[in-house]
């Protein structure tokens, strides 16, 4: 039994995984946690932004790799994104000494 994977498979998967992202986000109260959820997020979105660039046929025929060469500057601002937020969420524990969201009211030293 041979199947295919169609463009609705991966739309599915992305729609999940950003559920649960966005769940995480809602539903958690530890900034570490909060963070991957948004991670995840943002892999959900590049699922779907790859998948997109993969079923669309250019007016040649040829598959069109628009948007898997723009995933590339995605990942590269996502990289330089974990470095300055994973930065963030040290400073705010070295002063607060928690990683829950409700000790952190106020953006002040």
């Amino acid at each position: 039994m041979e199947t295919t994977l169609t463009l609705n498979h991966f739309l599915a998967v992305s729609g999940a995984l950003f559920a649960v992202g966005f769940a995480g986000v809602l539903l958690r109260r530890n900034i570490i946690v909060i963070f991957m959820c948004l991670e995840l997020m943002l892999s959900a979105a590049n699922l779907s932004l790859v998948a997109f660039s993969r079923f669309h046929i250019g007016a040649d025929g040829a598959p069109n790799y628009d948007g898997q060469v723009l995933l590339f500057f995605i990942i590269t601002v996502a990289a330089a994104e974990v470095a300055v937020g994973l930065a963030i969420i040290v400073a705010l524990f070295r002063s607060r000494e928690t990683t829950d969201v409700g000790a952190f009211t106020a953006m002040k030293n």
